[in-house]
């Protein structure tokens, strides 16, 4: 076994970017932690606790719930069960339809304005810059080569619109 001070400790391995390190006595090793080497409970990495997202996410989900229960609560109890149980402050039964309704109405028009202002901004069909514009790349060669074997791949460029009638109607 090479007497190497990276063997020493059974647990670590000699990297091999070691050899290619333009400092050779410095020894680079990777640690190999045992199970048993644990006694904190957490990941080897060191992190503690969750992550930020995973709360933010559990905390959403939850708050979720519980805001759908109390609004299906309180839409659909009578108004007698709600002073049963103590609750005699609450918004009318009116709102309980008008902020759906009111919200889904805003999500089609939303919609619908965002397809209308895209159609606004396509050019219509008839028009060049629906073949050429400032992004058209024109192929640099047409003519095949002799030599095949040694022809680099071409660079990407645009289909002539002639090419493209040609291959879509012209049977062959």
């Amino acid at each position: 076994m090479p007497e190497d001070k990276g063997w020493e400790d059974p647990r670590s391995v000699n990297s091999p970017r070691r050899i290619l390190s333009f400092s050779k006595n410095r020894t680079t090793t990777v640690f190999f932690p045992d199970s048993d080497d644990r006694g904190s409970g957490f990941g080897v990495s060191g992190d503690q606790g969750p992550k930020t997202t995973e709360v933010y996410g559990f905390v959403g989900s939850i708050t979720t719930v519980v805001a759908t229960v109390l609004f299906l609560v309180w839409a659909y109890l009578p108004e007698n069960w709600l002073h049963s149980l103590g609750i005699v402050y609450y918004p009318s039964r009116y709102w309980a339809l008008a902020v759906p309704a009111y919200a889904m109405t805003t999500i089609v028009l939303a919609v619908g304005f965002y397809i209308g202002l895209n159609f606004l901004a396509t050019p219509p069909p008839t028009s060049f810059s629906m073949i050429y514009d400032e992004f058209t790349r024109e192929p640099l060669s047409n003519g095949p080569s002799i030599d095949d074997d040694e022809q680099p791949i071409e660079p990407i460029s645009d289909i002539r619109i002639d090419q493209i009638n040609n291959l879509m109607f012209n049977p062959k």
